[in-house]
């Protein structure tokens, strides 16, 4: 699936947004305050939700009052996602469009406690035909078709079931979509929970990591280490292409590895040809680390099926920009905040690699074009 546009309702600074025709790869440009983090963190808000509940990804960002947009406290918060399913063989053949599938959430305060007033996923058939409600819930109550088997079929009928949440705060696609009768919200849950959004810090980067698994970089980047490992020991191709980028890329460097000292930690190690002995991450340029976990990113086996990344441009040269935009491509949506919006070297430069550039303003805090 792949996000086609998104409308949000208070939250936050964002009052009333709505952003249409949403690229594959698209970069956000605007100044401080504008609503470019509050848009990404729309989608850390769901994931969140997914994860625990509304209630728990409403106290992480300070609780409901704290979220919901100044003078709008009575209102509910709300989202609806767009998508357009992947085609099959038989669409592509026919070069017809799979369906759209509607996700909305809305959420309430009702006497000072969260709750899902109203969770809907409905697919439509075609342009004209009518939508299957998948899920239609309010207040941790609803209905859910049974018959999703059926849904190609033209004289198909949506069979429905009655289902109770154990609680009105909880989503209908966490609680439902653990079955596999559901297979809508199962396929759906599976969607958000893939979802990366990127709050990449350079010194917990540089920090050194228990001996251990990761897969996957984590939001901050502090198991870049890891994850270097995990690619070099079972990805060695991926991780060939990751080290011979840095080399084209960063003047200098010859080589990364991570190591494991003698108490038990993981350290990331550059070598540089001008000296006989590499540097720990501790003592390499920020540009540099940020370039190495960028690439860790980008190339993960498994892509995010949407990525964000606020701010790319900091600590790295204008020209890195376009390259590292020509890595994208592997998972379904990628967006990027950048923050300067003179920068014309760096629209020159992701324009070139294929990103379309909008601006966010503060009139809704929406992509202008």
């Amino acid at each position: 699936m792949r996000i086609e546009s998104i409308e949000i309702t208070n939250f936050r600074a964002l009052q009333k947004a709505n952003l249409k025709d949403l690229p594959a790869l698209g970069v956000f440009v605007g100044r401080n305050g504008v609503g470019k983090s509050t848009l990404f963190d729309v989608f850390g808000f769901m994931r969140d939700a997914l994860v625990g509940n509304v209630r728990t990804a409403l106290q992480k960002r300070g609780g409901f009052k704290e979220v919901v947009t100044r003078g709008h406290e009575k209102e509910s918060i709300g989202f609806e996602f767009r998508f357009r399913q992947t085609p099959t063989a038989a669409q592509k053949q026919r070069r017809s469009k799979p369906p759209i599938v509607t996700y909305r959430l809305e959420v309430a305060n009702r006497d000072g406690t969260p709750v899902v007033a109203r969770e809907l996923l409905q697919y439509r058939r075609g342009r004209r035909g009518q939508p299957w409600r998948f899920l239609d819930f309010e207040n941790g109550a609803g209905k859910a078709i049974v018959n999703e088997d059926e849904y190609e079929g033209k004289d198909a009928q949506e069979q429905r079931e009655d289902q109770q949440l154990e609680s009105p705060d909880i989503l209908a696609i966490k609680g439902l979509g653990q079955f596999q009768k559901f297979k809508a919200a199962s396929e759906f849950r599976r969607l958000i929970e893939g979802w990366h959004v990127s709050d990449f810090h350079i010194t917990e980067a540089r920090s050194t990591q228990e001996a251990g698994l990761a897969e996957h970089l984590n939001p901050s980047g502090e198991n870049a280490a890891l994850v270097a490992q995990y690619l070099y020991e079972n990805h060695r191709d991926t991780f060939n292409s990751v080290l011979e980028k840095m080399k084209r890329r960063v003047p200098g460097v010859s080589n990364v590895e991570a190591l494991e000292t003698e108490d038990g930690r993981i350290v990331l190690r550059f070598q540089d040809g001008k000296f006989k002995d590499p540097f720990i991450a501790r003592y390499v340029s920020d540009g540099t680390i940020k370039m190495f976990v960028y690439l860790l990113l980008l190339h993960d086996p498994s892509p995010h099926p949407l990525l964000c990344v606020e701010e790319p441009e900091n600590q790295l040269y204008h020209e890195l920009l376009g390259e590292l935009v020509e890595d994208v491509g592997g998972g379904g949506v990628d967006f990027g905040a950048v923050g300067l919006p003179d920068l014309g070297d760096v629209f020159e430069h992701l324009l070139e690699a294929g990103a379309a550039v909008a601006g966010v303003g503060r009139k809704v805090g929406a992509a202008e074009e």
